[in-house]
């Protein structure tokens, strides 16, 4: 097990030992949700202006039995992903691609204004755009004179 103070704190590499713990946290909870992977659906998160803007990869799933969810600084996407079916007569010689029930919950790095959230899929991709909320967005003060 990998101890918080096995990894380096400096600036550059708080994010990389953020995503290091959080993997080892998805891989201990990764064989008590039988045919789901804690890793799955892969994601990337990215700060674009005043949003965040994750993209999640789902290929084969139906986008209407998708679930987000946002609340302050947590989100959450949950599904399931369908067997694909073998014919009577027909066996796997390979099964590498995960089915049934998935879950991702992410630590955002703010708070976002929740009913702002808009979703789009396309191609297999599932485009989350998270705006900043507005008490969270930076602002300049102007300095009065008196």
């Amino acid at each position: 097990m990998i101890g918080l103070n096995s990894y380096p704190m400096g600036a550059g590499n708080l994010m990389d030992g953020m995503q290091r713990f959080q993997h080892e946290i998805n891989r201990l909870f990764e064989g008590r949700m039988g045919n789901s992977h804690a890793g799955f659906p892969p994601v990337n998160l990215w700060v674009q202006d005043q949003n965040l803007i994750l993209e999640a990869e789902l290929p084969g799933i139906d986008p209407a039995k998708v679930e987000i969810m946002v609340n302050g600084d947590t989100f959450t996407l949950k599904g399931d992903r369908p067997s694909d079916m073998v014919k009577n007569g027909e066996a796997y010689h390979r099964q590498e691609r995960a089915y049934g029930p998935f879950a991702r919950v992410l630590q955002l790095p703010y708070r976002v204004q929740a009913d702002k959230v808009a979703a789009t899929y396309k191609r297999g991709v599932l485009q989350v755009v998270l705006p900043r909320a507005e008490d969270e967005r930076s602002r300049t003060i102007a300095v009065k004179s008196e």
